[in-house]
């Protein structure tokens, strides 16, 4: 008799802890229970999931009946909004395994709806998944089990509807990729859906001839938007709730720690596109309020051996800028905003110089373009490996040609100037305004005004304008008025041309396709010396520069007006006049 009652308290013992309690409560049998156990295991099912849906007790009466044992609010989750529900706090197959919606986060610790708050093995799993604490909220089962089931589908089916057809993302390089993670952050690198989902944003973005893709999160929504032609465009709005599946999955193919979320991060990534071709990416991330932002910057190697011919430089421009390159020793300068090019225009120069007979170093933040031939170091600053740092390395390595990707500070522009003065060519980046100005912020950075009279010999200012689709552009009739005002001289409007615009169509977007140079290319003349020598002002220099024949950035925008490669309106929005 004793073993018998033994026995039982040993069985009773294995039931979960909500039915022992629904046995003290006198609301079901310990048969019944067991019975109820017995067919979840072979069903692989929850015990809670047998009982509502056996018809023991209904999913209104077990709610109630657990939150007022166990003194646990009760919710009724059809009030809620649905859309406002935080979904990127647990995964979703966390949720979909435990049948439980996370409500709200109050600090480090998660409030959670589930039917069953006796539940230790998933309160253990989110704590160890989430690294937060974990307040039960009772809600009744059926109407749990439908929010769950119609997030996780939702999810999926949004991410489907954007990837379309089945895909091969065996492409992208993780296999490069070493992750030092734990497990426990695998399920969010190898989910597929999302694997393919960046696979198809990254050829999209290729094919569509985008410079950046950005991976945007806020409170409800999710968006990636490309940059086509200088102007963001969004593509599409994947789940909120991939988000961090997504920056995860970003992180490891480019070398990132994926534990870290806290501090901006920079890698690189491959992406083959063919037999032969491999398109290189630039990522960083950043923590926002809501979720890591990524922007992938696309660095096509291709885009430096394209020719001087295809930046958009005119006859007497391309003339003195390879006048320039030519020279044995000097400082050239590229000028002009993020994305307008100068990157490019750098490494076309130095395809012109790379020859046998040459040394070309380059020190970049980071290399965005691989050059066979070019010795090329990327500046770690944390690694004390600093631009200044790099240039007086390459100083010991016998160059004949030196690119410094951004000159930052009056160490690295002095070490540069004397580099230019001592038998060397220097090429390297400022952010200015025009040409004229560069000669003034170096003089404001501290450099003497005889050293940069002896050593720049041309300033390149430049931006990048959309150029016109050749298929449907289309004559415009603008007042004479709008004309003269955006920089035209009464004897330009001869009637002999129109200007163009953009229609629109198939082959392009929205009447662009594709961008264009405008530059202002400015040597330094021995009149120009003179005016720097006496410390003249950026107007001194512009008037200067103009006397000398240099077109400013409008002149030369209004010049491709005229031919029709551009539109007006394009170039009122990327030059000041």
């Amino acid at each position: 008799m004793a073993a018998v009652e033994s026995a039982s308290k040993a069985q009773s013992a294995a039931l979960p802890g909500l039915a022992r309690a629904l046995i003290t409560a006198g609301r079901i049998e310990t048969k019944t229970a067991e019975d109820l156990l017995k067919k979840a295991q072979l069903g692989k099912t929850s015990f809670v999931a047998e009982l509502t849906s056996s018809g023991t007790v209904s999913s209104y009466e077990l709610a109630h009946t657990v939150s007022k044992m166990f003194g646990a609010p009760l919710i009724d989750l059809s009030a809620l909004d649905n859309a406002r529900l935080p979904r990127d706090l647990l995964d979703t197959k966390l949720c979909q395994a435990y049948r439980v919606v996370v409500l709200s986060k109050r600090g480090n610790r998660l409030i959670v709806a589930t039917a069953d708050p006796t539940d230790q093995e998933a309160a253990e799993k989110i704590k160890f998944s989430t690294q937060m604490g974990v307040d039960w909220i009772v809600a009744e089962f059926d109407k749990l089990s439908k929010l769950v089931e119609s997030t996780g589908a939702s999810t999926a089916e949004a991410l489907d509807s954007i990837i379309g057809a089945d895909i091969d993302f065996d492409d992208v390089s993780a296999e490069s990729a070493e992750p030092t993670q734990d497990s426990g952050a695998a399920s969010e690198v190898d989910d597929a859906p999302v694997v393919k989902f960046l696979h198809k944003m990254l050829v999209d973005a290729f094919q569509m001839r985008a410079s950046d893709l950005h991976f945007e999160p806020y409170e409800f929504t999710y968006r990636v938007r490309f940059r086509v032609d200088g102007e963001l465009r969004e593509i599409a709005a994947p789940p909120v709730a991939i988000k961090d599946k997504l920056a995860s999955r970003i992180k490891v193919i480019s070398k990132m720690d994926i534990s870290e979320k806290r501090v901006p991060q920079d890698g690189r990534m491959k992406l083959k596109i063919g037999a032969d071709k491999v398109i290189d990416f630039r990522v960083s991330t950043l923590p926002t309020l809501f979720g890591e932002k990524i922007v992938i910057r696309i660095l096509d190697p291709s885009s430096a051996k394209l020719g001087i011919e295809a930046l958009g430089y005119e006859p007497a421009e391309k003339e003195r800028l390879i006048s320039a390159i030519q020279r044995p020793y000097g400082m050239i300068l590229v000028t002009g905003p993020t994305g307008s090019g100068k990157t490019v225009s750098l490494y076309t120069c130095l395809n012109m110089l790379n020859k046998p007979g040459i040394n070309i170093s380059t020190a970049e933040d980071p290399s965005e373009i691989n050059l066979p031939g070019v010795n090329q170091v990327n500046v770690n600053e944390k690694a004390g490996l600093t631009f200044a740092a790099a240039l007086k390395s390459f100083l010991r390595q016998d160059p004949d040609v030196i690119m410094v990707g951004e000159i930052r500070d009056l160490e690295t522009a002095d070490i540069a100037i004397k580099a230019a003065q001592t038998g060397h060519l220097v090429l390297s980046t400022l952010h200015t305004n025009d040409a004229p100005a560069t000669l003034t912020r170096m003089r404001n950075m501290g450099i003497a005004p005889f050293n940069i009279a002896s050593s720049v010999i041309l300033i390149t200012a430049q931006r990048l304008a959309r150029r016109l689709c050749g298929q449907c552009k289309q004559p415009e009739d603008l007042p004479q008025a709008t004309l003269l005002t955006a920089g035209y001289k009464p004897e330009d409007l001869d009637g002999t041309w129109k200007p163009y615009k953009p229609v629109g169509c198939s082959l392009c977007n929205n009447g662009y396709k594709g961008r264009v140079g405008i530059y202002q290319v400015m040597p330094i003349t021995e009149a120009m010396q003179r005016v720097i020598l006496a410390d003249g002002s950026a107007l001194d220099i512009s008037k200067q520069a103009e006397a000398d024949g240099v077109r400013s950035l409008r002149q030369s925008g209004l010049y491709k007006v005229r031919i029709g490669m551009t539109s007006l309106e394009e170039v009122l929005a990327c030059t000041n006049e």
